[in-house]
This record gives structure tokens, C-alpha cells and sequence, in this order.
């Protein structure tokens, strides 16, 4: 298998095959998408954005069979029971590296409908791949640091009216929204810098979360909390493209969304707010713990 080849060899023929493979998808993509904007008949655009669904799973299940052959990694998976295609589910998940979505792409491929994340509105401008996403609905996020609300006040809580418009668009097709609620990758820097009050884990950010549950929880079968462990640590894009990927642990759990917190308005709620803040770090808490034992664990082995 090509898993066995030397590593800078297995980069190389990894590089080509994943660009290869995203080129290919992304010139379908936008061919339908270009269907999708120019034509404003309703019945044609819903049929467009059901053979784009289409086209970019196909693109994931390719993927995940190249991640198959050129890895050697041991996954332990565990919490996937239940799960439906045809749900409505709200993910959260911890941010270890860009290697996080190729591997939730691959565990919940075909158990719950295609996923779709929460990302910087910066990202649009990622080559080929930034149109795929506009184009396939994903929720573009324009994320303030406190330094520029306090300059800019009337920006706060814009944010969070954008994933009200971006969740609203699901509102009648299935669809499973991912939200890495930490805003960005985990570095040691980052971490220090935040004087997290988590050993393995950033501050997580709420807003987008709630936003999301105010727009459409009604809809909602439940959230999906999602924990990503490498036990043998992280790897950038080149490390999984050259078969170095370690042992993937994934953990998911199931929570109910409580009801009192439908229609609720995160900016403006201060009640709703603390609540459910709260509520995020007592997950976040039990999530640091999670990875703690994953961790402590995998020496014994």
C-alpha cells in the first residue's frame, strides 16, 4: 500500500492526489453554482443546491478513501448510535489543526447530512476552495476583537446576526453546522496568551453557538459535542499528506438543547447570555478532562 513509502514521497503523490481531486470537484462545483446564481427560478436553484450537496460528498468520499490508503493511523471512534441522515444537528468541537475537518469529514460521512462550518469571513478568499464553500452555503463569519468594539460599539452583536441569516437558510433542508467554538487552531502561544483556564483547551467563544440555537434550535435533534484527540499530537496539512498521522480518537456526545433557550437573542439577553455561557465552559470543562485521560491513557499502551 502507499502508506509503506517513504515519507517525502508519500507527500508528493499525497499533494498531487488531494489537488488533483479538489480541482476536479471545485470546476463541478462551480459550474453548477453558476447555475444556481444566474437563474432565479426557485424549483432550478433548489435542485442545483441539492446536486452541489451532492458533488462535494463526493469529493469528501474520495478524501477519506486517499486519507484510507496513505494512512496507518489507528482511529478509536466512539458515539456515533443514533445518528440520522436526515437530522438537523448543531456540532461543536475542540481545534487542533486543519486536519480536524478532514477527520470529522470522514466519521460522520453519510451518518448525518453534509456538514458544513462556521468560518472567518476571510476565508472566502482561500484559492479554489473559498468559492466551494461560498457556494455550498457555508456561514461566512466577520469576527470584532474586543480592542475594535470598543473603538466601533455599533458593530457589536453583528456577528451574531450573521449566523442568524446564514442558519436560517437551513431552516428547511437537513443539515449538520459545525462550530469550532475556541475561533481558531490551538498553539501552546495562543494559549499562554489567552491564560486559558483549560490545560488542553482555548477560551471557547459562545456567540456564534447560541446565534445558531436562537435562529433555528426548534430545528435541532440535538448538538453534537465533538472531542478530537492525537495522542501521538497534531499534524499540519504536510503530515497528513505524507502519511505521518498518529492514532485520531474522537469522541461524540449527544446533548439535548433546552428549550427554554429557543428564540432567545444571545446579544441581548443578559440572563440567556450568562446561562448559557455558563454552560459552554461546563462542557469545555468536562471536554479538557476527556482529553486529559485520552492522553494519559495512551502512555499506558
Amino acid at each position: 500500500m502507499l502508506r509503506f513509502l517513504p515519507t517525502p514521497i508519500l507527500g508528493i503523490i499525497g499533494l498531487v492526489a488531494f489537488a488533483t481531486n479538489t480541482i476536479f470537484w471545485c470546476l463541478l462545483l462551480f459550474a453548477v453554482a453558476g447555475v444556481k446564481f444566474l437563474v432565479p427560478i426557485p424549483a432550478v436553484r433548489r435542485r442545483a443546491s441539492l446536486l452541489l450537496v451532492q458533488i462535494a460528498e463526493n469529493w469528501v468520499a474520495v478524501d477519506s478513501w486517499m486519507m484510507r490508503v496513505t494512512q496507518s493511523a489507528a482511529w478509536q471512534v466512539t458515539g456515533l448510535e443514533g445518528l440520522r441522515r436526515d437530522g438537523y444537528y448543531l456540532i461543536c468541537c475542540n481545534h487542533n489543526s486543519w486536519v480536524d475537518i478532514p477527520v470529522l469529514q470522514r466519521v460522520f460521512y453519510h451518518r448525518i447530512p453534509f456538514l458544513r462550518f462556521f468560518l472567518k469571513k476571510e476565508l472566502i478568499w482561500v484559492p479554489l476552495l473559498g468559492i466551494a464553500w461560498w457556494a455550498l452555503d457555508f456561514p461566512f463569519m466577520q469576527r470584532y476583537s474586543a480592542e475594535y468594539l470598543a473603538k466601533h460599539p455599533e458593530k457589536r452583536g453583528k456577528d451574531v446576526a450573521t449566523a442568524r441569516r446564514a442558519c436560517a437558510k437551513f431552516r428547511h433542508t437537513p443539515t449538520a453546522i459545525i462550530n469550532f467554538l475556541e475561533g481558531t487552531r490551538r498553539t501552546a502561544a495562543k494559549h499562554v496568551a489567552q491564560q486559558s483556564p483549560y490545560t488542553h483547551l482555548l477560551r471557547p467563544k459562545a456567540g456564534g453557538m447560541a446565534s445558531a440555537i436562537g435562529a433555528m434550535g426548534d430545528m435541532f435533534d440535538g448538538i453534537l459535542d465533538v472531542t478530537i484527540v492525537y495522542p501521538d499530537g497534531p499534524v499540519d496539512l504536510w503530515g497528513l499528506l505524507s502519511g505521518q498521522l498518529g492514532r485520531v480518537v474522537v469522541h461524540v456526545e449527544q446533548r439535548p438543547i433546552p428549550s427554554e433557550w429557543l428564540n432567545k437573542n444571545y446579544s441581548e439577553d443578559p440572563v440567556f447570555r450568562a446561562a448559557f455561557q455558563g454552560w459552554i465552559h461546563q462542557i469545555w470543562a468536562e471536554k479538557d478532562a476527556l482529553i486529559e485521560h485520552v492522553l494519559q491513557e495512551a502512555k499506558v499502551k
